[in-house]
């Protein structure tokens, strides 16, 4: 639709013509705008969704019996749960369109809309992508130290 607004070839180009993109009811460059979203989400996993997560996960599952991988999950779940709802409020009350005037109205049903919109990829994407990757990446990164530490152990030993 911007595209098509700006007669540009390209959303970055359409962006530019445009003069940015709306944020806080002002126009800001698309650099600045994200920059700002990741340090909101930055300091929302740090200071309210990890913490916050692994508590509710600790709560259902007692992390010294269950099984390291369906705690993960647990904890990943207790994640998206959290970090979904809160990133689609700050996005809801980021890009509201101020212009028009502010009802709180609008922007409970725009964060309505951007959870119900979010959360069924977010939930799949970390259960289902997310997850499985990075649990295989430190399974290859902790095999390779185990061969290395092998390795230095059996040529200190001749």
């Amino acid at each position: 639709m911007l595209m098509s607004l700006t007669g540009e070839s390209s959303v970055l180009s359409a962006i530019r013509a445009q003069g940015g993109v709306l944020m806080f009811g002002h126009f800001l460059p698309i650099w600045a705008v994200i920059l700002i979203e990741f340090v909101l989400a930055y300091t929302l996993e740090t200071v309210m969704g990890s913490p916050c997560s692994f508590r509710l996960a600790c709560r259902v599952f007692d992390p010294k019996t269950t099984h390291p991988v369906l705690f993960e999950t647990a904890v990943i779940c207790a994640t998206v749960g959290l970090m979904c709802p809160s990133m689609s409020l700050l996005a809801a009350i980021l890009y509201y369109p101020y212009f028009q005037g502010f009802h709180l109205l609008t922007l409970l049903a725009n964060w309505l809309k951007l959870v119900c919109f979010n959360f069924p990829f977010a939930f799949f994407t970390q259960l289902f992508f997310i997850q499985p990757l990075v649990r295989t990446l430190f399974k290859a990164c902790k095999q390779n130290r185990t061969q290395a530490l092998e390795q230095e152990v059996t040529t200190a030993q001749v």
